[in-house]
This record gives C-alpha cells, structure tokens and sequence, in this order.
C-alpha cells in the first residue's frame, strides 16, 4: 500500500495543478492596435470637421478677405484643399472624377458652394481608402517625382489637409473668429 500511495501521490500533485490551471478565469486577448486605414481615418474625420466647422463659422463676407496679394483668400484655401483631395490620390492611379474642374479653387466663392465641395472632396478620398486593399498600401507610387507608396500618398494627403488647417485657423482668428472646437466649453 506504501508502495501504491508514492506512485499516486505524485499523479495527485499533477492533476491538482491542472485542475487550479484550468480553473483560472480566461485571460482577455490583447487589445488590437489600430491600422493605418484606421488611423487615417480618423484623422480625415477629426479634421474634415475641424475645417468645414470653421468654413461654416466664417462669415461669407471674410471669404474674399487674404493677408496681402498674391496669398490665397479665405475660399481659396477651402477650395485648395477640395481640389488636393482630388488631385492627390492621382498618384494612386485613382481618376479624377469625370467633369471635376480644378479651376474651382479660384471661382468657387460663395459659403455653402464651398462647404459642399470641401465636404464632397472628403468623401472622395474617404471612399477611396475604405476601398483600397491593406496590401496595396505598400504599393509604390511616384510623386512629385520621388517614389513613395501608397501610405506616403495617404500621409502626404493628411498633413497637408492639416497644413491647411493651421493656416485657415490663422486666417479666422486674424478675422475674430474662433474656432468652433475651442470656444469656451467645447470638448
């Protein structure tokens, strides 16, 4: 029987463990980090609001307003960055839609025209990147005659969205307007 009790203690030792090992509660799977799609994304949203809250917060009397010759206007600036969201993208081999005049950013003035157009231009290059394959961002692409990828497209149609951001914001606050998202209160 002493015999019998060595050999199985160490059987019990082992399915004791396992026993606690399984009864530990599931460990939760790690969080997944966000893709550059998503990220993108994102961003595209955060300042797509950001600068048609301040296209709308503009008086459209301030739209013709520049700093001085030769700067773009205040509609100039929304219109340029419009007629980069479509322009951009090029580089992916993405067609400018059919009829779409670039000659917009000079005569397209009026507020709510320009709005839309902005609003329009996000959603092109929206619909371009949930469409585009995760394997075609590392696509290479030449722009502006470097070579780059699909992503460095992405990230060159982002930072200067933002670029413009910073200068339409200028352009407000020089006109005593402030920017929607920074009043006194807002998130």
């Amino acid at each position: 029987m002493r015999q019998l009790t060595k050999l199985l203690a160490p059987i019990l030792l082992l399915a004791a463990a396992v026993a606690t090992v399984n009864a530990q509660p599931p460990q939760p799977a790690p969080a997944k980090l966000p893709s550059f799609r998503d990220m993108f994304l994102s961003q595209l949203k955060d300042v797509e609001t950001k600068i048609t809250g301040l296209a709308d917060t503009m008086p459209q009397e301030k739209y013709a307003w520049r700093p001085g010759p030769g700067v773009r206007s205040i509609s100039e600036v929304y219109m340029h960055i419009a007629v980069a969201n479509y322009f951009i993208p090029t580089f992916m081999g993405v067609k400018v839609p059919q009829g779409f005049n670039p000659g917009i950013e000079k005569s397209v003035t009026e507020k709510a025209k320009v709005i839309e157009a902005v609003h329009a231009s996000f959603d092109h290059v929206r619909e371009i990147v949930t469409a585009l394959p995760d394997a075609d961002l590392d696509k290479p692409a030449k722009m502006f005659g470097q070579q780059t990828t699909y992503q460095g497209v992405l990230f060159l149609i982002a930072t200067h969205m933002h670029e413009h951001l910073g200068q339409s914001i200028a352009y407000a606050r020089t006109n005593g307007v402030v920017p929607p998202w920074s009043k006194k209160g807002a998130e």
